[in-house]
């Protein structure tokens, strides 16, 4: 097992799985500008170095995490430009930055193997921007959602609204959206948003783990695939999406990876597979 620390996550690698874990919770793991920083850059070593096969993503204390800090909008280097800056050119800036913030959780999107979030408590403003990047949702008794920005005066801007309008019916989206009601974990559970709903957080974060290591089993490549075509599909027509799965199988389509399965599968033991290959991310 290989452990890493950040000011804002606990790192883990163990078996193949990742497990990331949000560690302020005497702040109720809000997102202070460390975090804005932290989590692409793990997410991407892991996934640029292939060293796990799932990730899971899981918090401390009582909340998952209340959002945004406040000191976010409020320190030196806030986000609202400088005063005596131009209008239009700040704007131009303010939307680069506002992509930035967005990559952070894309990155969870885009990286080659699922990620699997386990919810407690709280899931409040940027929080939900965060659980609705992951692949599989799975939350406690006691979770509640809130799309936090309407009590602030302001729209949720780093992807709650691209990404929930795919998750739940669009009336769901909008009925929180306009409200800033809490969405409990049970109506959570039936609209969709998550998967499976659990006592405790101790048990929402076993599920979680347990069914990454279930998934660190299967083939890297077939995983990996399989998530290109689930987003791709989210994203493009049924047609497009048919024409794309066909151009991958005719350069991924692996009979060495099935005959494995099988002679496995015959001989009563764990299937063995190549790990993804590190990428390449330097000339």
């Amino acid at each position: 097992m290989s452990q890493s620390d950040y000011s804002c996550f606990k790192v883990e690698i163990d078996a193949g799985v990742a497990h990331i874990q949000l560690k302020r919770p005497e702040a109720m793991n809000t997102m202070t500008r460390p975090f804005w920083n932290e989590l692409p850059a793990i997410v991407k070593h892991i996934d640029d170095n292939a060293l796990a096969r799932c990730i899971v993503i899981s918090s401390t204390g009582k909340h998952f995490s209340a959002g945004m800090d406040l000191s976010v909008f409020t320190d030196d280097e806030g986000v609202t430009a400088r005063a005596d800056a131009d209008r239009w050119v700040a704007a131009e800036s303010f939307r680069r930055f506002v992509h930035h913030l967005q990559d952070t959780f894309t990155c969870l999107d885009r990286a080659r193997m699922p990620v699997i979030v386990a919810i407690h408590g709280g899931c409040i403003g940027g929080a939900v921007d965060f659980i609705s990047a992951c692949d599989i949702r799975y939350a406690s008794a006691d979770a509640f959602f809130t799309i936090q920005e309407i009590h602030l005066g302001m729209t949720a801007d780093v992807g709650t609204f691209p990404r929930l309008c795919k998750l739940i019916p669009e009336g769901w989206v909008r009925e929180l959206a306009y409200t800033g009601r809490r969405l409990p974990a049970a109506r959570a559970r039936e609209i969709g948003l998550v998967n499976e709903v659990f006592d405790s957080h101790e048990a929402v974060v076993e599920h979680a783990l347990a069914t990454a290591r279930e998934i660190a089993e299967k083939s890297p490549l077939a995983v990996a695939g399989s998530k290109v075509m689930i987003n791709y599909a989210r994203d493009h027509t049924i047609t497009d999406s048919l024409d794309y799965i066909a151009t991958w199988q005719t350069g991924m389509f692996s009979g060495p990876h099935m005959a494995e399965s099988f002679k496995a599968k015959a001989e009563k033991r764990a299937a063995e597979y190549p790990d993804l290959l590190p990428l390449k991310t330097k000339m």
